[in-house]
């Protein structure tokens, strides 16, 4: 049996902790606020933290790592993301820093690929979330530690080296991201090419990565981690917002 499950790495939480089980069938969800819960992000600017919140945003649960749309800090040119206390290049933003991890389980070890996500109105695919911005990175950088060149982040990802933000606005084309096809277990599984160019142990002694078996890999989980930032287009509680993931499987 195959199931999918959203998770967000709790805000301040240690380095290793599990992160938390969003209970989205229950229209549970992350929502976008300015410097606390309930206080609205101004038009044209992007969010500072990042709660689970019901379907409306009335009501708060845990607060999440927070992942801010950042044009002053780059790795290699790349926009960047503001952490709340530093600036840093996407490609050093580490997996547990991000708001969003989405999980995909099997009761066998299996491959997965076609992997894409969308942001969309919650009623069609095909279409724009309404009156917001969406800004979305797939964070490749499971070693703890924020990597200030960004030599350690991995570039076997859905887009190779790719480590740009992948902008969701109304008024666009409606085009997928795409993630990597195959991250394996806490998303440590690259391919031949990042086992050469990065060691197994890096900055403090943390793993970058467990197997180098790039889309071949079979893995029973497979975990892929991503930066979310949101910047309103007009005034008001932004409810016409949703998050589409789907794979194939074999």
């Amino acid at each position: 049996m195959a199931t999918i499950t959203f998770h967000t790495n709790n805000d301040g939480a240690a380095i290793g902790a599990d992160p938390t089980l969003i209970h989205h069938t229950a229209s549970s969800g992350l929502g976008f606020f300015g410097s606390a819960f309930g206080i609205s992000v101004p038009v044209g600017q992007w969010q500072s933290t990042t709660y689970v919140t019901n379907s409306d945003g009335t009501s708060s649960g845990i607060k999440a790592a927070n992942t801010k749309y950042d044009t002053s800090a780059t790795n290699g040119g790349e926009s960047g993301v503001y952490l709340g206390v530093t600036q840093i290049g996407n490609s050093g933003t580490p997996n547990f820093l991000s708001p969003l991890n989405i999980r995909f389980e099997h009761t066998e070890a299996v491959r997965v690929q076609s992997c894409r996500l969308r942001v969309f109105d919650r009623n069609n695919i095909d279409n724009h979330a309404v009156g917001v911005t969406t800004k979305a990175y797939e964070v490749r950088h499971p070693n703890p530690i924020e990597d200030t060149d960004g030599t350690e982040a991995l570039t076997f990802r859905g887009v190779a080296d790719d480590h740009a933000w992948k902008t969701f606005m109304d008024g666009d084309p409606m085009e997928d991201m795409i993630l990597t096809p195959g991250p394996g277990m806490s998303g440590l599984n690259t391919n031949a090419a990042d086992t050469g160019r990065i060691p197994q142990y890096g900055t403090g002694g943390y793993r970058n990565w467990y197997a180098g078996s790039g889309s071949a890999v079979r893995s029973p989980r497979h975990d892929w981690y991503i930066a979310l930032s949101a910047s309103p287009d007009s005034i008001g509680s932004k409810t016409d917002y949703g998050l589409y993931f789907t794979l194939e499987y074999l």
